[in-house]
């Protein structure tokens, strides 16, 4: 420990002699480490946390994919992750090598609910809610935060609404305010009870930008949202958890859940058609870990954070090359002091066991700057990845698994860049101390430098490249011809059903909004639908042209009103749009896009035409909708969606069942005729427009409340956010490597030019020109570069295989931005050299020999 205690004496005393090189490495570091911190602290807190609940390493789900949210029929590959409420409780009764199961809802976010505290002049809200089964608390082992949990009881058909609320609701909304429990609400106009308050921490089974505020137990589902499918053994809607048992085999138990699986989907009206029955064999579940919850947004985000991960790492070996680089010189530049200590007896162990001290001491002090700037990079990537999402449940503060990977990050770092200039230098005679004053004319970096500078720049090379890439990826999405306007229009999602209306009332209420907002002064259009293009939501069904073979394909739907693609700037191009008497009770029809005309007429005409919903039905439906018109191909969901085949119908019109006498397809269970937004177009930008449209709903119904406002571009905006994103950091990471390489080239050429000062004195001396000592200093750094390029091109060609698949339309390096990036190195690498050549061309000849 004293030995210790000496060296790290030392070491603060020979950083504190030399300002200039300490804060150069101690910035170089913070950035390197911070840049990996920070994107580490958002991989911790997305990918590998858990949920805030007991003992999450025993928790299992039962399915492995991003499915959602209400879906029928079957899967090709028989994979399922969805489950009909049917399907949930045999799982529970039959599979017993789980302490108990419990089901959540799929879809929470599709499905907003209106919430209002009994009382006068209380305001009602829209706000998250999702609907899970009575254990689902027991299940994960959690306790209230004021008053109680589900029971079984609560969640049994025909028990009076109960509902749990978030700590987060309950801090924010009601200040904490104990008499919330046991009091009275109206949750879509419904009378029901808060019981209790959920844990400080729980914001639910998944990571999701807008997580539940309150919690109904899923028996009150139809009653509350009238959801059709909760009683629906053919519709999947929810997700499975459990506790297994302790000792429990997961392969024997996945092979039991699938069998038992294939059993329950035999009878089901899904599977009486042919192909059904030919995909029946390969039903089967995945049983995967359940302790991070339901991984929808962890499976969105994965590939880019772990790219952005690499990155990081690319641009943190950038910078010990630049360190080692550093200490290189400064080790060169000890070598008398070196030479004196091992004359003096010093042993070499000891020697590279001070230097390492130095290096690791500055990597430690570097590792703390680097917190720092993780902490503020941190909160910068989550601003940027979730723009406006003030509740999201990541924590950009450093964890202590963070906390620890920045330690040891610096550690590793402090030996990786400490290690090789350490044993160099050791290397030193003690012969040289007397020899430390000798000519030299020859000798400038070493080769070691020399290859530390071109393996920056090679790197630097990849990183600028793949910035330009995703640069240019994104501006290509961006500006792709969506068909569509978004010029002066706002979308407000609205949802008539937590308002109370049902199915068969809908008709007069859109006939009011429509006529209240006309009146508006400066409003063209007005139109409803039940979800807007580039919101992430799409609803689809198989298609089935009356008359003609079932070729097993289907198509996006959307419901819309007779203004809606005015509003949204969609182009009729083949017969009519929607009109006013496509109302209920009229004849059903469809207008149809390009992609639909061209998957399934090929290139006849298909106005006149019929078609309707393939699959199983007691009445054949293919003939439910005859086509009168054919817009273009408007973008849905995403640009990176191609051959997207869509079909529209009227808004008060049913979809793909017209007149079947089914009781299952009754209207009252038509959730399609709700209409989820409302698109307006004016003349001009209307200042506080948001508060003109919620005062507008508010007028016709107190419960008509905004889900969401935005206008209809930065809808658009926001389908590029993770582009976005990917594109700026490799940018920033991109110039900062070259920075680095260029910082590094500079001084590596100004020791040359140093070491070399006599040399180039004696060459002045004897006539040489100033260009000519220029060009000499430039050629050395010039060549460094070039062979970084030589090494960079071919790595960045390999490199891009592994990174075009998040890249739209681009599966190559696009020469413009090779060219581009090679240009702005030979730039920095030309600047870089050229200073110290300045310097080295205006030297005194005679200064220069009176250094000897």
């Amino acid at each position: 420990m004293t030995v210790l205690l000496q060296d790290l004496v030392y070491a603060c005393r020979q950083l504190r002699k030399t300002p200039g090189f300490t804060i150069t490495v101690l910035l170089t570091l913070a950035l390197g480490i911070g840049a990996n911190s920070a994107i580490f602290t958002l991989v911790n807190a997305i990918l590998l946390h858990n949920l805030p609940v007991v003992d999450p390493k025993t928790l299992v789900r039962i399915g492995d994919k991003d499915d959602c949210c209400v879906n029928g029929g079957w899967n090709d590959n028989g994979d399922y992750s969805l489950f009909s409420t049917d399907t949930y409780y045999m799982f529970k009764k039959s599979l017993p090598e789980f302490e108990e199961l419990a089901a959540m809802e799929s879809g929470y976010a599709w499905r907003p609910i209106t919430v209002r505290r009994a009382g006068p002049q209380t305001v009602a809200k829209s706000v998250m809610g999702t609907f899970v089964s009575g254990n689902y608390f027991r299940v994960f082992g959690l306790s209230p935060a004021a008053g109680r949990l589900f029971s079984d009881g609560d969640d049994q058909k025909g028990a009076p609404i109960t509902a749990v609320m978030s700590y987060d609701t309950w801090q924010q909304d009601y200040a904490g305010d104990p008499s919330v429990v046991g009091s009275a609400f109206y949750i879509n106009t419904k009378p029901a009870t808060i019981i209790g308050v959920a844990p400080n921490g729980f914001y639910g089974d998944r990571i999701d930008t807008h997580p539940p505020k309150y919690f109904l137990p899923m028996n009150s589902i139809d009653t509350v949202i009238g959801a059709p499918y909760f009683n629906d053994p053919d519709t999947q809607w929810s997700y499975i958890i459990g506790r297994i048992k302790p000792g429990t085999s997961l392969p024997a138990l996945q092979a039991k859940a699938s069998a038992l699986l294939k059993q329950e989907f035999t009878p089901l009206k899904t599977f009486t058609d042919q192909r059904a029955q030919k995909v029946l064999p390969r039903t089967h579940v995945v049983l995967t870990p359940g302790g991070g919850g339901i991984q929808n947004m962890q499976d969105g985000y994965k590939d880019h954070l772990k790219l952005l991960q690499w990155i990081a790492a690319l641009v943190l070996l950038v910078a010990c090359a630049n360190i080692a680089n550093l200490l290189l010189v400064r080790g060169i530049s000890r070598k008398a002091e070196l030479s004196i200590r091992s004359a003096l007896g010093a042993q070499r162990s000891r020697i590279v066991r001070q230097l390492l001290t130095e290096s690791i001491l500055l990597s430690g002090m570097g590792g703390l700057l680097g917190l720092a700037v993780s902490y503020l990079g941190a909160h910068a990537l989550l601003a940027l990845a979730f723009p406006n999402q003030a509740n999201m449940p990541v924590n950009a503060s450093p964890s202590p698994l963070v906390i620890g990977f920045a330690f040891a990050l610096s550690l590793v770092t402090g030996i990786l860049f400490g290690l090789a200039p350490a044993m160099m230098a050791a290397r030193t005679q003690p012969a040289e101390a007397l020899r430390s004053n000798a000519r030299t004319t020859a000798h400038g970096a070493s080769f070691l430098q020399r290859a530390l500078v071109v393996l920056q720049a090679a790197l630097s090379l990849v990183l600028l490249v793949a910035a330009g890439l995703f640069a240019q990826s994104l501006n290509k999405a961006e500006n792709v011809d969506m068909k569509l306007d978004a010029t002066n229009r706002y979308i407000a999602h609205i949802n008539p059903q937590a308002a109370g209306y049902k199915n068969t009332e809908v008709e007069p209420l859109y006939q009011s909004i429509v006529d209240r907002f006309h009146d508006i002064p400066g409003v063209l259009k007005v139109g409803l639908a039940t979800y807007t293009p580039m919101e992430q939501n799409n609803w689809g069904s198989g298609v089935k042209v009356q008359g003609e073979p079932d070729i097993n394909k289907g198509a996006s739907w959307v419901k819309g009103s007779p203004e809606y693609f005015d509003s949204v700037g969609t182009r009729v191009v083949i017969g009519r749009g929607f009109k006013l008497q496509d109302t209920l009770n009229a004849a059903p029809v469809a207008v149809v896009n390009q992609e639909f005309v061209k998957q399934f007429f090929g290139n006849r005409n298909p106005i006149g035409h019929r078609f309707g919903f393939s699959g199983p039905s007691k009445t054949p439906q293919d003939g439910a909708h005859e086509i009168v018109g054919v817009v273009e191909n408007t973008t849905y969901t995403s640009v990176y969606w191609k051959n997207h085949a869509m079909y529209f119908l009227p808004l008060t019109q049913r979809a793909g069942v017209a007149n079947d006498p089914d009781p299952d397809n009754s209207i009252d269970k038509d959730q399609s005729m709700y209409a989820g937004a409302l698109v307006i177009q004016t003349a001009h930008p209307i200042a506080g427009f948001e508060k003109i449209v919620g005062d507008t709903l508010a007028s016709i119904n107190p419960n008509l409340t905004i889900v969401k406002f935005q206008t209809f571009q930065q809808q658009i905006d926001d389908r590029f956010i993770e582009e976005r994103l990917i594109a700026r950091l490799t940018s920033l990471f991109g110039l900062l490597a070259l920075l680095l390489a260029a910082i590094g080239l500079y001084g590596v050429t100004a020791y040359t030019v140093v070491r070399r000062t006599p040399e180039i004195g004696i060459r002045m001396a004897l006539g040489a020109a100033r260009g000519r000592v220029i060009g000499t200093v430039m050629r050395g750094a010039m060549l460094q570069a070039v062979a970084g390029l030589a090494i960079g091109i071919p790595v960045t060609i390999f490199c891009v295989r592994y990174v075009k698949s998040q890249l739209y339309e681009m599966t190559s390096v696009s020469v413009p931005v090779m060219a581009i990036a090679i240009g702005v190195l030979v730039l920095a690498a030309a600047i870089a050299g050229f200073i110290p050549a300045r310097r080295a061309a205006s030297i005194d000849p005679v200064r220069a020999l009176r250094v000897e």
